[in-house]
C-alpha cells in the first residue's frame, strides 16, 4: 500500500487557487483510477483504490497546508507506511508553470506544507512538484498562490492534471524518473515570454 496526498487549503474560497493544485491533482487520480467514495478520516478526506495492482490511500488534509503533516503522519503511522511509500503533490513557484519534477528527499524550498510534512515525516518522502510559476517580487508571491488559476491557464492545467493521473502507474511502481518523463511527454510545458509573466498574462 502506498499513500497519495494532494496539498491544499480546504473550502470553497480556496477550491481555484493554485495552491490547490495538489488537490486538484488528487481529485483527477481519483476520477481516472475510479476510486471509492470520499469519507472522512485522519484529519482528512480521503478515498481508496487500486492502481495497478497496488492499493492506495488517496488523502486531501484538511487541516490546511502550514499542517499537511500531521494528518499524512496520523495516517502512515497508522499503516506503518515508509516516507518512500508516500507520494505528495503540490505546488511549486520556482518551476515553470506546466513544468513537473518528481523529487526525493531534500528541503522545503518555502512550501509550508512541505515544511509541515518534513517535521512529521522525516525529508524522504517523494515529491511531485507542479509548476505553477514566480510572480517575479517577492511581495506579490502570496497573493499568486493564493490567486486562481487565470483562464489561459486552464488548458495546460488539465492537460497536467490528465497527465499525472494517466502516468500514475510508473510512479506507483516506484518509477519516479520514468513517471515523470512520461507526465511531460502527455503535458509538455507551455512557452511563456518572461514579458508575458510579468505581466500577468499567463
Amino acid at each position: 500500500m502506498i499513500i497519495i496526498a494532494g496539498l491544499g487549503n480546504p473550502g470553497g474560497k480556496y477550491e481555484k487557487n493554485r495552491h490547490n493544485i495538489g488537490f486538484m491533482a488528487a481529485d483527477e487520480i481519483a476520477r481516472r483510477w475510479r476510486f471509492g467514495p470520499q469519507r472522512a478520516k485522519f484529519q482528512s478526506i480521503i478515498s481508496e483504490g487500486e492502481v495497478d495492482g497496488t492499493k492506495v490511500l488517496l488523502m486531501k488534509p484538511q487541516t490546511y497546508m502550514n499542517e499537511s503533516g500531521r494528518a499524512v503522519g496520523e495516517a502512515a503511522r497508522f499503516y506503518k507506511i515508509k516516507p518512500s511509500e508516500i507520494i505528495i503533490f503540490h505546488d511549486e513557484i520556482d518551476l515553470a508553470p506546466g513544468r513537473f519534477r518528481m523529487k526525493t528527499g531534500g528541503g522545503a524550498a518555502g512550501q509550508n506544507g512541505i515544511r509541515s510534512l518534513i517535521s512529521h515525516l522525516g525529508a524522504d518522502f517523494r515529491r511531485g512538484r507542479m509548476g505553477i510559476g514566480h510572480p517575479g517580487e517577492k511581495e506579490l508571491v502570496m497573493p499568486h498562490v493564493l490567486g486562481d488559476f487565470h483562464k489561459a491557464e486552464q488548458p495546460w492545467l488539465d492537460a497536467l492534471l490528465q497527465a499525472c493521473a494517466d502516468a500514475l502507474p510508473f510512479a506507483v511502481a516506484g518509477d519516479d524518473e520514468r513517471y515523470q518523463g512520461e507526465v511531460m511527454r502527455l503535458a509538455p510545458a507551455p512557452k511563456f515570454s518572461p514579458r508575458q509573466a510579468a505581466r500577468g498574462e499567463l
